[in-house]
C-alpha cells in the first residue's frame, strides 16, 4: 500500500466531535527507530491540520527491557527530527501520568471491573502447561492459543486458588463464533473470524498490564480520538475494539498505516 502524506493528511476529514487528540507511545527498549518518527510525524500533522493535540506516551510495561536512557534517546531523536508534543513525560499535562511504569494502579482496577462484569478471568495455567498446550495443538496442525481451560472455573475454585496465592493473569473473554468487523480509515472494513483471536492476556502475573489493555485505557483516559500506528497492529484491532465495547466506551478512530520498507 502507497500513501501519498499531504494528500492524506490535508484531505482526510474528521468526523470527531470532540477536539482531535493524537498520540505516540513508544517503548524505551533499545535505540530509536526510524518507524516511530515516521508514525509520529503522521500523528503530529494530522492532529495540527485539524486543529488538535499530539501527545507523548511511554509504554514502559517491559520492566526487564525499560531504561531510562532508552526513553531519554528517543525524546532526543524525536526533538533532532523537529516534532514537538503538547503534553508528555517530560513536560507533564492534564492526563499526567504518561509513563505507563507510573499507572499500574489504573491497569488493575479496569482489569478488577473486568472481572466483575464476566468480560474476564484469572488464568492459572502454569508457563510449562501453556507449553505443552501449544505444542499439542501445532503437532495437530493447529494455530497455537489459549484453549480457554480456566476461563469456565467455578467461582469457588478461582477465589480458593487466590487465597492460597497461586500465580494468575487475568485475560479477555472472546466471542467463539461470527466475526469482528474494525473500520480502518485507508483499508475501509476488515474483517476477523473470532475465532482466530485469542484470549489475551491483559494483566501479568507481576500485576503490571500487556500492551493491550494499556493501550486502551490510557487512550480513553488520555481522549485520544485518532490512533494512527503501524499496520503490524492490525490484527490487534479486534482485541482492543472488543475491550471498548467491554468498558462501554467510544472508540478512537484507527488508521493504520503501511511500513516503511527498503526500495
Amino acid at each position: 500500500m502507497i500513501v501519498n502524506f499531504e494528500t492524506f493528511i490535508m484531505q482526510t476529514s474528521t468526523d470527531s466531535k470532540r477536539p482531535v487528540r493524537t498520540r505516540i507511545a513508544p517503548s524505551p527498549t533499545g535505540f530509536p527507530h526510524v518507524g516511530t518518527a515516521y508514525i509520529a510525524l503522521f500523528n503530529l500533522a494530522f492532529a495540527k491540520a485539524h486543529g488538535g493535540e499530539f501527545i507523548l506516551r511511554i509504554e514502559d510495561t517491559d520492566q526487564t527491557r525499560s531504561t531510562e536512557q532508552s526513553e531519554q534517546m528517543i525524546l532526543d531523536a524525536l526533538h533532532w527530527v523537529g516534532l514537538d508534543w503538547s503534553e508528555g513525560p517530560d513536560i507533564g499535562g492534564p492526563h499526567a501520568p504518561y509513563r505507563q511504569s507510573e499507572r499500574s494502579d489504573i491497569y488493575k482496577k479496569h482489569a478488577e471491573i473486568l472481572i466483575e462484569k464476566d468480560h474476564a478471568f484469572r488464568c492459572f495455567c502454569t508457563p510449562e502447561e501453556l507449553d505443552a498446550m501449544r505444542a499439542e495443538q501445532m503437532a495437530n496442525g493447529e494455530t497455537p492459543r489459549y484453549d480457554g481451560r480456566c476461563a469456565h472455573l467455578a467461582p469457588e475454585k478461582t477465589e480458593q486458588l487466590v487465597s492460597e496465592g497461586k500465580p494468575h493473569v487475568i485475560r479477555m473473554r472472546v466471542p467463539t463464533e461470527g466475526t469482528c468487523q474494525v473500520q480502518d480509515m485507508l483499508r475501509g472494513t476488515v474483517e476477523f473470524p473470532w475465532t482466530q483471536v485469542d484470549m489475551q492476556v491483559l494483566l501479568k502475573t507481576d500485576g503490571m498490564p500487556t500492551y493491550h489493555l494499556a493501550n486502551v485505557v490510557d487512550d480513553h483516559l488520555m481522549e485520544i480520538t485518532h490512533v494512527m500506528r503501524g499496520e503490524e497492529w492490525l490484527n490487534s484491532a479486534p482485541k482492543h475494539q472488543l475491550l471498548y465495547d467491554y468498558f462501554g466506551w467510544e472508540m478512537p478512530t484507527l488508521c493504520h498505516m503501511p511500513l516503511l520498507r527498503n526500495p
